[in-house]
C-alpha cells in the first residue's frame, strides 16, 4: 500500500492562530470564554473545555471578569459593539482573511453597493460577514442560486453590486459563479475572498483522489472547508470523511493499493497522525509513505514555510490589530502578518502602542507559504538594518543619538534607538555613580556611541560622556556671564553639615549654613531639601579654583531691618517667652529677634525670680523700651503697661480720703 499525504493538510494559517490565541489566554491565567466554537473541530473544542475555556452564544451570558475570544469564523458588528458597550475584555480570533472581508463589505456598503455573498447562509463565516453589511444584501449558495437571483430580482443587474465569497468555498463552483457574475453582473464589482490555502488544499486533494483508488479525508463534519475536500475528491475516487482513526474503513484500507489522504483546516497535526500510525497498523508491514512520516506535521509545516523570497522588503498598510500581531495587507493576494515580537526592539511595547490602523509602514518578508497564502513579516529586523546604519555612522562621527531606556538589566541599562537595542554600562549611565538606574526606565536619554561590532549585534553607549559635554558647555557660559550680585535659579544637589550644594546648571555654588537662613539652625535640612528649585545670588567667586559662593537670605528679609522699620521704641508688641534666667525672661518679638524684659520690668511689685509671674511660651504684652542696633540688642517691658493702671488706682483712693 502507498500513502500519500498532501503537503497541505491540517491547520490552516487561521485556524492555527486562532487556537495559539486561546492556548495563550490559558497559559497567561484568563478565564477565557469562546463566542461560539473556536474553531470546527470538537476534538479542539472539547480539549479546552477540559482546560476551563466556557463556549458562550452570546455576548450578555459572558461573566464579569471573562475574557471574551471570538471565533476565526468571525462574528457579527453588534456582537462586537455589544461586547464593547459591555466593557469586557476581547481577544480578535478571527481569521485576517475574514476580517478583510469584513472590512470590504463594510466600505462597499458604505458607499451604497448592493452586496451580493457566496456561501453558505448558515455557516458563522457568512452570518458574521452579513452582520457587517448596512446595505441591501443578498446570499447564493451556489452557480444556479446566482442564476436565479438575476432572474428573479431582474433591477439587480443595473445597479452597483460589489460581490464576496465565503473563504472555503468550492474552487470549482465559485468559476461557475464567475462566468455568470461576467455575463450577467455587468456592473459587478467582484472581490476573490477565497483563502488562498483552500484553493490549494481542493487542487492538491483532486490530484491525490485521481491516482488513488480510496481517499481519506480527515476532520469535523460540521467543517466546510473539509466537507468541501469530499465533495471535490468524491467524483474521482472511494472517498470517506473522517473525524478520528477509529472512523477508519477497515475493509477498505486494506483493499486499497493507493491511498491518498487530506486533512481540513480545523484538523490538529495529532489527528493525522494519529490516523497515519492507525494505517500502518492495519496494513502492518505492506506499506510505506511517501511523506517521511518520522517527522511531526509540525515540522512539516515548518518546512513549507521556509522563505522563497525573504530579505524581500515591501510596503503594507495595517488593517488589523491583535494582542499577538498586527495584519498588513500589502497589495497581494497572501494575508499579511507581523508578529508583536517583530513589531519592535522594546519587549514591553504593545501592537496598539506602535501602530494605528490606516498606517503605512515599510517591512521586511521573513518567510511566505503560498500554500496558506500568508506572508509573515518584520518591522524590527527592517528598522534594526536602517538603524545599524546609523549607529555605525554615530560612532564614526561621534554623533549624539537619542533613545528610550526600555530595560534595566545587569550592569546597565538597554535604550532603543532607531531600532537598535544599544547596551549602557551603570558606570555611562548617570551623571555620578551611585545614582539608581530605574530612574531611567522608560525615559528618553541622549548618548554617544562608544562600540559597534555589527557581526555580534553589539552596540555600546554613553549618556555621561554626553552630560559631560553639555555641562562643559554650561560651564563655558557661565563663566562668560557670571558676576557677583547676579542672580541664578538652581537646583539643590546635596547637603553637607555645613552647607547645601546648588547645580546652576555647569557649575555647582555652595550655599554656607549661615546664609541660608536668618535664624540660627542646625542642618541645611532645616530650610532645603535635594530637589528644591531655589533662588540664589552669588556672593564670591574664585575662577581659578572653579569656586562659587552663593547667598540664599535676602537682605529685605532681615528681622533687624523689619524691626527698624515697623518696631520703633515705645510699640507695644505680643511677645512669647522663649527663656528665663535669674535677671529676667526673654521675650521672642520676631523670628530672630528675642528682647530681654529685666525682672525689674515684669510687674509693679518687686518679685524674687521671673517664674514666679512667667512661664515659657506664655504670650504676653510688652512695650520695646531701647534697640541697640549695633550689638544687636532689645529691652522691653511689662511693668511700662502696668503703670498707668497703678497709677490711677492711687488716685481714686486719694480722692476717696
Amino acid at each position: 500500500m502507498q500513502i500519500y499525504l498532501a503537503k497541505t493538510a491540517g491547520f490552516c494559517f487561521g485556524v492555527d492562530r486562532a487556537v495559539s490565541l486561546v492556548e495563550q489566554a490559558i497559559r497567561d491565567g484568563k478565564r477565557a470564554v469562546t463566542l461560539g466554537p473556536i474553531i470546527h473541530n470538537r476534538h479542539v473544542v472539547e480539549r479546552f473545555a477540559r482546560l476551563g475555556v466556557r463556549e458562550i452564544a452570546s455576548p450578555d451570558e459572558a461573566q464579569p471578569g471573562e475574557t471574551v475570544i471570538l471565533r476565526a469564523h468571525g462574528v457579527e458588528k453588534a456582537m462586537q459593539e455589544e461586547l464593547a458597550a459591555r466593557s469586557l475584555e476581547v481577544i480578535d480570533a478571527t481569521c485576517p482573511f475574514v476580517t478583510k472581508i469584513h472590512k470590504i463589505v463594510e466600505k462597499e456598503s458604505a458607499k451604497g453597493q448592493t452586496i451580493i455573498i457566496i456561501g453558505d447562509a448558515r455557516h458563522p463565516e457568512i452570518i458574521g460577514i452579513h452582520g457587517h453589511c448596512s446595505s441591501k444584501c443578498y446570499i447564493v449558495n451556489s452557480a444556479q442560486e446566482l442564476q436565479n437571483l438575476s432572474e428573479s430580482e431582474p433591477n439587480l443587474v443595473n445597479q452597483p453590486i460589489s460581490v464576496v465569497v465565503q473563504t472555503t468555498f468550492h474552487v470549482i463552483e465559485w468559476k461557475n459563479c464567475l462566468k455568470i457574475l461576467k455575463r450577467v453582473y455587468t456592473n459587478a464589482t467582484i472581490f476573490d475572498t477565497i483563502c488562498n490555502a483552500t484553493a490549494k488544499r481542493q487542487s492538491e486533494a483532486v490530484e491525490l483522489a485521481k491516482k488513488s483508488d480510496l481517499m481519506i479525508i480527515i476532520g469535523g463534519k460540521h467543517s466546510s472547508n473539509t466537507a468541501k475536500l469530499y465533495d471535490v475528491c468524491k467524483p474521482h475516487c472511494v472517498t470517506y470523511l473522517i473525524e478520528t482513526a477509529q472512523e477508519l474503513p477497515v475493509a477498505q484500507v486494506k483493499a486499497a493499493k493507493n491511498v491518498g489522504i487530506t486533512a481540513g483546516a480545523s484538523t490538529p497535526a495529532s489527528i493525522i497522525k494519529e490516523v497515519l500510525v492507525t494505517m500502518t497498523d492495519i496494513k502492518a508491514g505492506e506499506g510505506h509513505f511517501e511523506e517521511n512520516t518520522e517527522l511531526s506535521f509540525a515540522e512539516m509545516l515548518e518546512e513549507s514555510l521556509k522563505s522563497l523570497n525573504t530579505d524581500e522588503k515591501v510596503r503594507g498598510v495595517v488593517v488589523g490589530i491583535a494582542p499577538n500581531e498586527i495584519q498588513v495587507d500589502v497589495g497581494r493576494k497572501q494575508a499579511g502578518f507581523v508578529p508583536a515580537s517583530e513589531l519592535s526592539s522594546d519587549p514591553n511595547a504593545k501592537p496598539e502602542d506602535i501602530v494605528k490602523i490606516g498606517d503605512e509602514i515599510e517591512l521586511l518578508i521573513m518567510r511566505t507559504n503560498d500554500q496558506e497564502g500568508t506572508i509573515m513579516l518584520s518591522k524590527k529586523r527592517l528598522d534594526a538594518i536602517k538603524g545599524w546604519d546609523v549607529v555605525a555612522k554615530a560612532e564614526e562621527d561621534g554623533t549624539v543619538l537619542t533613545g528610550v531606556v526600555t530595560e534595566v538589566i545587569k550592569g546597565g541599562v538597554i535604550a532603543v534607538t532607531n531600532g537598535v537595542r544599544v547596551f549602557i554600562p551603570a558606570s555611562q549611565a548617570t551623571a555620578t555613580r551611585g545614582e539608581p538606574l530605574e530612574n531611567l526606565l522608560k525615559k528618553e536619554v541622549n548618548f554617544r556611541i562608544i562600540e559597534v561590532n555589527r557581526s555580534r549585534r553589539r552596540a555600546v553607549g554613553s549618556i555621561r560622556a554626553v552630560l559631560k559635554d553639555e555641562r562643559k558647555e554650561l560651564a563655558d557660559k557661565f563663566w562668560e556671564t557670571a558676576e557677583e550680585g547676579k542672580e541664578y535659579k538652581g537646583v539643590v544637589k546635596s547637603l553637607t553639615a555645613y552647607g547645601a550644594f546648588v547645580d546652576l546648571g555647569g557649575i555647582d555654588g555652595m550655599i554656607h549654613i549661615s546664609e541660608l537662613s536668618w535664624n540660627r539652625i542646625k542642618h541645611p535640612s532645616e530650610v532645603v531639601n535635594v530637589g528644591d528649585e531655589v533662588t540664589v545670588y552669588i556672593k564670591s567667586l574664585d575662577r581659578e579654583k572653579g569656586k562659587v559662593s552663593l547667598g540664599y537670605k535676602r537682605a529685605e528679609d532681615n528681622p533687624w531691618e523689619i524691626l527698624k522699620n515697623d518696631y520703633p521704641v515705645g510699640t507695644v508688641v505680643d511677645t512669647t517667652i522663649v527663656g528665663m534666667t535669674a535677671f529676667g525672661a526673654f521675650a521672642r518679638i520676631l523670628p530672630g529677634i528675642d528682647g530681654l524684659i529685666h525682672i525689674s520690668q515684669i510687674a509693679n511689685e518687686r518679685i524674687e525670680k521671673p517664674q514666679d509671674v512667667l512661664k515659657v511660651d506664655q504670650v504676653v504684652k510688652a512695650k520695646i523700651t531701647e534697640i541697640d542696633f549695633d550689638k544687636k540688642r532689645v529691652s522691653l517691658s511689662i511693668k511700662a503697661l502696668l503703670e498707668p493702671v497703678a497709677q490711677e488706682n492711687n488716685e481714686e483712693a486719694e480722692q476717696a480720703e
